[in-house]
C-alpha cells in the first residue's frame, strides 16, 4: 500500500484491511507478547492511510483483548489475549429445533401483578410501573425443556399488551420486536422447588437457572428467569 498522488493518504485503505494485517502479525508474533507495536503515525506511513484509520484498527484489536493500549504508554501486545465474549438472546424455539427435537409452547399464566422485592431491585423500578408476569413452558419432543418467569416494564414496551401469548411466546416477541441496548445474565443451579411441578421432577432435584434483565437505554425492558431441565446442558462456542 502506498501514498496517492502528492503524498496524501489512500482513501482505499480500510480499517479492517489494517486489522487483519496487525492480526497475523500478532499472530506470526512479529510483535512478540508484551512487545510495543509502531504507533499510529508510523504504522498510517506504512500503510498510506489516515492516522483515524489506523486507530479505528488498533481499537478494534484492543476490544478484542489482542492489544494493551495506554495512553502515553504506547501499545502492547497482550501476553494472554482476552477474548470479548458476546451472546445473543436465543429464540428458545430455534434452540429446541436445532437440536432435532420437536418444540412446543405452553402459555401457563399472563397476568399484571406486582413484583417482589428482588425484581424491583434488579429493574430498578420507581413503584409506578404496570408489570406483566408472564409464566409459560417450553416442551421438547413433549418433555419440559425450560421453564420461564417473566416480568415485562409495560411502561417500556406497552405493545405487548396487546399480543396474544397463547400463540406466540414472550422471549419471540421480544426478541423480534423489544430492541435493547444493553442488558446482563446470571447462571446459577439451584433445587427446583415449586418448578418441579412443571419441570417434571422433584423439588430437591438441581436445575440451572438463568437470570436476564434487559434495557433500552434508561429504561428497564424485561427480567426473565429461566429454568432448564435437571438434563439439560449448555454449549457455548468460544
Amino acid at each position: 500500500m502506498s501514498l496517492g498522488k502528492e503524498g496524501k493518504a489512500d482513501s482505499s485503505v480500510s480499517w479492517q484491511s489494517i486489522r487483519d494485517t496487525m492480526m497475523a502479525r500478532i499472530r506470526a508474533q512479529d510483535y512478540a507478547p508484551g512487545e510495543l507495536i509502531p504507533n499510529e503515525v508510523d504504522l498510517a506511513a506504512e500503510f498510506g492511510c489516515a492516522r483515524a484509520t489506523v486507530n479505528r484498527a488498533l481499537r478494534d484489536l484492543a476490544t478484542s483483548g489482542f492489544l494493551d493500549r495506554r495512553r502515553k504508554a504506547g501499545t502492547r501486545v497482550r501476553e494472554a489475549p482476552r477474548r470479548k465474549a458476546t451472546l445473543a438472546i436465543p429464540l428458545i424455539r430455534d434452540d429446541v429445533i436445532a437440536s432435532g427435537a420437536r418444540y412446543e409452547y405452553r402459555l401457563l399464566e399472563r397476568k399484571l401483578d406486582t413484583p417482589p422485592p428482588l425484581v424491583r431491585e434488579h429493574l430498578k423500578l420507581s413503584g409506578s410501573e404496570r408489570l406483566l408476569r408472564v409464566q409459560s413452558l417450553h416442551l421438547a419432543d413433549d418433555v419440559p425443556h425450560m421453564f420461564e418467569d417473566r416480568w415485562i416494564v409495560l411502561d417500556t414496551v406497552p405493545d405487548i399488551e396487546d399480543v396474544d401469548l397463547t400463540e406466540t411466546s414472550a422471549n419471540e416477541w421480544l426478541v423480534r420486536q423489544a430492541h435493547y441496548t444493553h442488558g446482563t445474565m446470571e447462571f446459577f443451579a439451584e433445587t427446583a422447588g415449586a418448578r418441579g411441578q412443571h419441570l417434571v421432577c422433584a423439588p430437591d432435584d438441581p436445575v440451572m437457572t438463568m437470570i436476564r434483565v434487559t434495557w433500552l437505554e434508561a429504561a428497564p425492558i424485561t427480567l426473565v428467569q429461566q429454568s432448564y431441565s435437571p438434563s439439560h446442558r449448555m454449549r457455548l462456542d468460544l
